[in-house]
């Protein structure tokens, strides 16, 4: 299984591009994550944010490999707790389908990429700098892929410090 992980976006910081990287480089080949950027819309003076919003779309739902499993990250998804996504990823590598996340730019996903995708997850209640959940979802799946594999990496909420 493959994950494509398209993301509206093409120039980010050289710590984004590092902290993606490390995840991309811990997975194996049966979980490897790639990285599809997509330009943004133009918001511009004077621009329509909507316009922007529905050009990034169209571009995301043609990046879309086909038959794969899309996944929409949208703040009015589904919460999980890392445990849970590990469980969703093992269902999914069973199934052997490639996987496309699709993240949208500043302003959320357009209408037919929600549309489209066969689950909504919502990382947190949280607000999170654009660039940042890149490197979030990256080691999301790495988490949850060393909880499938018993890897110790993953250390549970019972074992953090309060």
């Amino acid at each position: 299984m493959r994950v494509h992980l398209i993301s509206v976006g093409q120039r980010m910081p050289a710590w984004v591009e590092s902290g993606f990287l490390e995840y991309v480089k811990r997975l194996p080949p049966e979980c490897a994550l790639q990285l599809v950027a997509i330009e943004p819309g133009y918001r511009g003076k004077g621009a329509s944010v909507e316009r922007a919003i529905a050009e990034e779309g169209q571009r995301m739902l043609k990046a879309i490999p086909r038959a794969a499993r899309v996944v929409a990250l949208d703040a009015s998804g589904t919460h999980l707790s890392t445990e849970t996504l590990a469980e969703q990823l093992a269902s999914w590598l069973s199934d052997g389908r490639d996987l496309a996340w699709l993240i949208g730019g500043p302003d959320g996903l357009a209408a037919p990429c929600l549309s489209r995708a066969e689950w909504r997850w919502s990382l947190s209640r949280l607000t999170f700098p654009h660039p940042l959940v890149r490197v979030i979802v990256a080691e999301q799946l790495y988490r949850a892929w060393t909880i499938v594999q018993g890897h110790p990496y993953h250390r549970g909420a019972g074992d953090c410090p309060r």
